[in-house]
């Protein structure tokens, strides 16, 4: 069977969205989407460029949205998810669109809650000069010293040797000057400190919106960022999307929890590359493919196709 994974914020480029719109029932799609988190999303997806749509409360649902349109288009040539996947896991925000994959929510509140959650945090960023850098290689144990010395959180373990540190950006600066033995630091362009207590004002106007939302019981297992651990509930994975806010994404984790499932491949939804990069290093012999256009439909439907008769 496969795991559908979701990416998040970074992932998204210029025009992403308009091969997608080529295709029939996208557009309609994406009109509901775009009501749902008010904003235009076809113009954003289609002709805004780069600087525009890195904006925290732009982004976010934007890409989002590509995530479903892409999971639409995949169903329309493979038929329903249901019947091929298994699992369904999203980094940081695409953890909205992948408990919309797995039937948690539907599309048009996960688009809601998203357009909530960009400009929630994106409102919270402001309120002090903080930010996030990638901290890529060291021992472990070095990177993590590193971090509580500079008073860093390590806000998403990615696995493969990859943790984004998150805090103050003088903090992060002195990380930068002196860097765990073997390891370099690379400023990352976003708004501010995700997935720490500096969103804690986010986290509170996020779960009074979710309060109005119905979730349901998942239908394909749902992995949670706190731990990696699939949700029992709708309530339940309702609670951790709004807490990972301010929590530590541990996408190793939930890479691990994938592999004990022993899924034999994993499609990412567009905008993918991010993940898929990822899995390569940390899920030796699951096949991934990433949908980056309407191009990898096929490629993707080849390793559906392949996994379900390998199941039977």
């Amino acid at each position: 069977m496969i795991a559908l994974l979701s990416p998040g914020q970074g992932a998204q480029t210029p025009g992403m969205l308009a091969p997608w719109l080529e295709l029939d029932g996208t557009t309609d799609l994406l009109a509901e989407l775009s009501d749902a988190a008010g904003l235009d999303l076809h113009t954003l997806g289609t002709t805004a460029d780069a600087e525009a749509i890195k904006d925290t409360k732009v982004a976010q649902p934007l890409i989002v949205a590509t995530s479903l349109v892409s999971l639409h288009a995949l169903e329309a040539r493979v038929g329903a998810r249901s019947a091929w996947a298994q699992v369904s896991a999203g980094h940081s925000v695409g953890e909205f669109a992948a408990a919309a994959a797995a039937g948690v929510l539907s599309a048009k509140d996960a688009l809601h809650l998203v357009g909530v959650r960009g400009r929630a945090m994106a409102e919270a960023a402001e309120a002090a000069p903080t930010g996030m850098s990638a901290v890529v290689g060291g021992a472990p144990e070095d990177v993590e010293a590193a971090l509580a010395a500079h008073h860093l959180v390590g806000a998403n373990v990615n696995g493969g040797g990859q943790v984004v540190a998150a805090g103050l950006l003088s903090d992060l600066q002195a990380l930068a000057d002196d860097p765990p033995a073997r390891a370099r630091v690379i400023p990352l362009a976003v708004a501010g400190a995700f997935h720490t207590d500096h969103m804690a004002p986010a986290v509170q106007t996020v779960r009074s919106e979710a309060e109005q939302v119905t979730a349901h019981d998942p239908q394909l297992q749902l992995l949670s960022n706190a731990d990696g651990a699939p949700v029992s509930s709708g309530g339940q994975a309702l609670e951790r999307l709004v807490a990972q806010i301010s929590s530590p994404v541990r996408w190793d984790l939930c890479q691990a929890t994938i592999l004990h499932t022993g899924v034999s491949g994993a499609v990412e939804l567009a905008p993918g590359g991010v993940l898929a990069g990822l899995a390569r290093r940390s899920m030796r012999g699951v096949e991934t493919v990433a949908l980056k256009s309407p191009d990898d439909l096929d490629a993707a439907a080849d390793l559906i196709t392949r996994s379900t008769e390998e199941t039977r």
